[in-house]
């Protein structure tokens, strides 16, 4: 292994060329600080956090919907890196050390089993990118009890990327595709990136060689003056995805517009449970209605963080006021967040 990764290491060197590489991925970043792999790249290819982590990207708006219905006596299953991200004045955790009925699990079959013993009604927060969102589709698709639904919190990366890329504000030259999204969805929603944009992109694995591989394709690809997407991760990655994955994504959830944690409205970024299934839809059986939201708790710069404008020592609160005890914003609640991970590992 430390030959193979010496060697690649002496490639990536060998053909070095100033680059900006963004990856949105939480398992990625984790390999990338617990390995020191920057350290390892030449000064003048840089890697990036972008919007990896599902949960750090929820925005307030969302935490509030939740916490509406708990005041309505809903009991609300939810992962446990929910409970302490931050809505516009309170967290869940917060309602839950005020008697609010929050129950962590570890999957939304967890949730579905938990209304099948109690008479309340039971909301899930369904959080994450398309790699989660078939279990969410599947679990509704084989008809939960009545007192189930859902509070769609799932999102689409692709959508995310193409906004960074059109805003400009990252000046990014490439990109690390997230291995566990293509499972699902495949190669081909990405190949525009790199056909109208000219970005070379790699869908990467999760060990530290898969990276530092992802790292050298996107190099050969810059020497070679190429820009497609390459796939690392064959091992699990087909071109075409997962295709009845995607078949329950299309059968349960439409797209739509919505913001994300640091962002404005992103365009058809969001998947929302289809009419048609609207019992499951908490947002329609509670008729929640969100006015007022506050994004971000003071001196908090993890919506930069999450566009890859800023690193977690960029930010004042950083170790000193922010930690993984003590988190002041989203980025800093879950192991997947940028700068939880960056408080492990960061020597700074």
């Amino acid at each position: 292994m430390k030959n193979i990764s010496k060697e690649l290491i002496n490639r990536i060197n060998q053909i070095s060329a100033p680059v900006k590489i963004m990856h949105v991925c939480g398992s990625h970043e984790h390999t990338i600080m617990e390995n020191g792999l920057r350290t390892l790249l030449p000064k003048e290819v840089e890697v990036v956090a972008g919007p990896g982590c599902p949960v750090c990207c929820v925005p307030s708006r969302e935490i509030d919907e939740a916490l509406e219905l708990i005041d309505k006596g809903v009991t609300i299953a939810t992962f446990g890196d929910m409970l302490r991200v931050p809505g516009s004045n309170s967290s869940l955790a917060d309602a839950k050390s005020k008697s609010g009925d929050v129950r962590v699990v570890y999957g939304i079959n967890n949730a579905v089993e938990l209304a099948e013993k109690v008479d309340e009604e039971v909301v899930f927060i369904a959080a994450g990118f398309e790699t989660t969102a078939p279990t969410t589709a599947s679990e509704i698709l084989s008809d939960p009890p009545e007192n189930f639904s859902i509070l769609s919190s799932h999102r689409m990366i692709p959508p995310a990327l193409k906004f960074l890329i059109e805003s400009g504000e990252t000046n990014l030259n490439a990109l690390i595709e997230p291995g566990h999204v293509c499972t699902i969805i495949g190669l081909k929603p990405f190949e525009v990136f790199s056909k109208k944009y000219n970005i070379p992109q790699v869908v990467a694995g999760f060990n530290p060689l898969d990276i530092l591989m992802g790292v050298y394709m996107i190099l050969r690809q810059i020497k070679k003056g190429e820009t497609k997407i390459d796939n690392e991760y064959t091992r699990a990655v087909r071109e075409e995805g997962n295709l009845i994955a995607q078949k329950a994504i299309e059968t349960v959830f439409t797209i739509k517009s919505r913001e994300w944690r640091g962002f404005p409205t992103i365009p058809n970024s969001i998947l929302e449970i289809k009419d048609e299934f609207a019992q499951f839809n908490a947002r329609e059986k509670f008729d929640i209605e969100v006015k007022k939201v506050k994004e971000a708790p003071t001196g908090c710069i993890c919506g930069s963080i999450l566009r890859g404008v800023a690193k977690p020592e960029d930010c004042k609160l950083f170790k000193i006021k922010c930690n993984p005890t003590n988190p002041i914003g989203a980025c800093m609640v879950s192991k997947e967040g940028t700068c939880n991970i960056s408080h492990r590992y960061n020597v700074i």
